[in-house]
Order: structure tokens, then sequence, then C-alpha cells
């Protein structure tokens, strides 16, 4: 999403041209996935994190820029909303205890970090969802100012045609409307990133989906915005509204939403590409000088430029990502679901319950999805968004399931035989996964810890017990503390 894209308007000749690129990318992708081409020995897996910036008083701090400056760190970059950034942590192989490197590295360069932006006013702050965003943050003035955004804006309310509608119900009810995609910047997310080989990528791909319920129920972290108590995971409906192109009478017409949880399991990962170059018209018609075919022919790696930046403008939530590292082409599955935090330790318990469980599933000699419809698994997503660690779903052989119960009697194992399966210590798995197992025995979870500290407030002012809360969840957030321990 940071890639720099210089301000510009789009005549009807840049999208047709465009559009014939794009293809030309796709067959040239298709013809490396043939000629086995990718990068398959010893995967790596990745990190990213998307963070939020507040003030003293825990409001929403529209500083990134000068945030970034005082960082000075390469590994931070900016994010949609001024009051966003985004920490890319260097990728590791779990058999080289990549998970201990990940939390280190993480913790370090985030007390870095911390310490360098509180002297501009911005404080970090691991959450989905800041809970004291007002109406008054989501006008264009909060997009930030690399022209990307502001194009990606532009394009979105122009397919659309009308401005962007937000209605949520949970506990709450909400329903405001907006005049740019600055709704979106208030969905910042963690990124698990999973190095597979194309002949293995459907099978990690349909094993994210699968279980894409169950990470979210454990790890709900976004319970309010805009004042108002919503779903546990606030972020799922909000971005999934936040970004849609969609007017209702395309809706009613089928048009695929560029937020998509998808329709059906794969075989191939050019499925995912195909799909994307057929269903959605590009957002950001901008052409690289280079031919992928000369490039290809020539012995070289294309770098299928246009094809990767169309693909950033479909928001999956287990996205296919084609990359190119030392010259040398890879496939990745980044799954994009999660809020980060509440802490450090939260957020890495997360990642080990991730990549144990997925590659478990994944190389299981009898796939999942041959036993669930995907549109189980779809629906499944929501229910946990809605409900989180309360929630209720479904799963082959066993019917309706309390999420947390799944867990602990089924997935927890597999996710342990996963990460041994990766090279991962028994002492890394066992303290992050104890993390899993502690808050699904306690029912807690950020989302519930949040909900019952604002409660506890009564009736005071919303926004003052929202406040009250995150300030506190910020200086829990330091400990490091899994949040099950904060009560």
């Amino acid at each position: 999403m940071g890639e720099e894209v210089e301000a510009q308007e789009f005549s009807r000749a840049d999208r047709t041209r465009h559009r014939e690129k794009v293809r030309r990318n796709l067959d040239v992708f298709a013809r490396m996935l043939r000629e086995a081409r990718f990068d398959t020995d010893d995967p790596m897996t990745g990190l990213e994190v998307e963070l939020n910036l507040v003030d003293e008083a825990g409001d929403p701090a529209l500083r990134n820029a000068e945030a970034l400056a005082a960082i000075a760190d390469e590994d931070f970059q900016t994010e949609l909303g001024q009051f966003n950034i985004e920490i890319n942590v260097p990728p590791a192989k779990l058999r080289e205890g990549g998970l201990t490197t990940f939390e280190g590295s993480l913790r370090r360069s985030l007390n870095d970090a911390e310490s360098k932006s509180a002297a501009v006013g911005a404080h970090m702050v691991m959450i989905g969802i800041l809970p004291t965003l007002a109406e008054g943050h989501m006008s264009v003035d909060s997009l930030s100012a690399n022209p990307r955004y502001m194009l990606l804006s532009e394009q979105i309310l122009n397919a659309r045609g009308e401005d962007i509608t937000i209605t949520i119900d949970g506990s709450e009810r909400l329903r405001t409307t907006a005049d740019s995609i600055v709704p979106e910047a208030a969905c910042t997310s963690t990124q698990f990133h999973v190095q597979t080989s194309p002949d293995q990528f459907a099978a990690y791909w349909n094993a994210s989906q699968a279980i894409a319920a169950v990470q979210v129920a454990l790890a709900a972290n976004s319970p309010y915005l805009l004042g108002r108590e919503l779903w546990r995971e606030t972020r799922i409906p909000l971005f999934e509204q936040a970004t849609d192109t969609r007017s209702e009478e395309l809706k009613a017409q089928g048009v695929r939403p560029r937020v998509w949880f998808g329709e059906r399991w794969i075989t191939t990962v050019f499925d995912l590409f195909e799909e994307n170059v057929r269903y959605f018209p590009a957002l950001l018609p901008v052409d690289d000088e280079e031919d992928p075919l000369a490039v290809l022919e020539g012995g070289g790696t294309p770098k299928l430029a246009e094809l990767r930046l169309h693909n950033g403008t479909i928001y999956r939530w287990n996205r296919p990502v084609y990359d190119v590292a030392d010259g040398v082409p890879h496939l990745r599955v980044e799954n994009r679901l999660l809020a980060a935090g509440p802490t450090v330790a939260d957020t890495m318990a997360n990642a080990a319950f991730y990549f144990g469980l997925v590659r478990a599933l994944a190389e299981s000699e009898r796939p999942l999805w041959s036993q669930m419809s995907f549109s189980a698994a779809e629906e499944n997503f929501h229910v946990a968004a809605r409900q989180g660690i309360d929630a209720q779903v479904y799963w082959p052989g066993v019917g309706q399931v309390r999420a947390t119960e799944l867990v602990l009697r089924r997935l927890l194992p597999l996710a342990r035989e996963g990460l041994a399966s990766w090279g991962a210590s028994t002492a890394e798995s066992d303290r992050l996964l104890g993390i899993i197992e502690e808050r699904c025995l306690r029912g807690t979870n950020g989302a519930e810890w949040l909900v019952g500290r604002v409660r506890a407030e009564g009736e005071r002012d919303r926004y003052d017990a929202l406040r009250a809360a995150l300030l506190e969840y910020r200086e829990r957030m330091h400990t490091n503390d899994p949040v099950h321990t904060w009560d």
C-alpha cells in the first residue's frame, strides 16, 4: 500500500492500455508457473504490523510524518491514515528460532520507535481500531501525504459514484457516511506471511481460509468504532464497506466486492490472480516500462509490476503475493485478517498458532476443505468477527462448537505438530501456544478486556470512558504481559 505513485488523472486510453499490460503480466506469470521458476527451498515466514498513533490524552495523533521522521528507520513506513504507521519485520526461518527472532526484533523496534515518536507527541498503540476515533477524524484531511492514497480514494469514490455508507449493527448500531476512504484507515492489522511452492500454494491458501474464523474469534481486538460498541472484530465489516466500489445496484447484480473472502476453494495460485484480472477493473492503472516477456525470455525475472499493483488493490483476507527477492521469484500467502496486539506477546502467540495450524492442515493427508463447504467457512468468519471469543462455528466431524472448545480439543495439538514440522523449538511452541490456551480457558482477548473496562465506567461519558480504557491499555501493552493476565 505504501508504494509511491505520482498524483495524476487517468484517461480511457490509459485504462485500456493498462488492462492489456495486466493480461500480458498474467500470461507471463502462467508461463513461469509451468516452468517452475520459483524459489521453493527452505521457505521463509514474515510479519508486518500496522500501528495507531495517539496523543497524551489517548486521542488520535495525526502525526505519522513527524513520527516517521523522528524514528528514521526504513522498517517503518507510512500507512493510509495520518494516525497510522506500519513496521515490516525482517523475514525469518522458524527452524532457526524465527518466532523468538520476530518477537525480539519487534519489541526492540517498537520500544525504540516509541521513545522517538513520543518526542513529537505521538505514542504507538497496537489495536485494531482506535476506540477514541471520532467523526471529525473521518475527513479526507486525515489521509497520509503519499499521493497514492488520495488517488486510491478518488478512484474508489469515482467507481462507486456516491459517498461511502457505513452501517454496522452489533451491540449498538452505527450508520455514517464518508466522502473518502479514511474509514479504511481506521482498520489496522497484523499480516503473517508464509512462503510456499506453487504446488503447495493452494493447500496453504485453502487451509488459511478454513481457519480464518477461529483466528478472528481468538484474537478479536476491535470492539469500538466512533464511540459505538459494535462487533468484537469491527474491522471486518468496516473494511468490507469502506473500500466497496459497488453501488447498491451493482451489489444486487452480484458484482464481487474488492474486500473479498472469496467464493471457492482453489486448485492453484493462478486461480486467484486470474479471478482478480477477470472480475476487477484497475483502480490505479499505472504502467511500468518493463516488458515482462522480454525479461523472462532474456533469462531474467520480471517484476510483473502491473499485476502486483492490481493485486494490491483487491483486499482478500488471505491474499496471494508474487514477489522477487535477490532476483528470484517466490510466492506467499499473506494472512491479513487479524488486528495487532494487545501486546507483542499476544501478537506472536497469534503468529505461532497460525503458522503451526496452517502447516499441519495444508500437509494433512485428508484436506479439511474436502470436508467443508466454502460457504460454511465464510459464514464462520463473519460469525467469529461478530461474536469474538464466544463464537460458535461449524467444524467437520463436530458440527456447531464453541471456537474455544475446538481450539483446546483439536486445533492446539495440530498447531504444535505444525510448529514442530517447521522446526520451531518445543520451548517456543509451549510458551506461545500456552498464551492461546489460556485465552481459551479464561475467555479473554483484547476485545473482551476493552469492553469490560469501558462498561465498568458505568454512566460516564462514552468518550471519556474510552480514553481512560485506552490509556490503561497502552500502559499494559508496554509490560508485554498477555491480555489474559490483565485482570
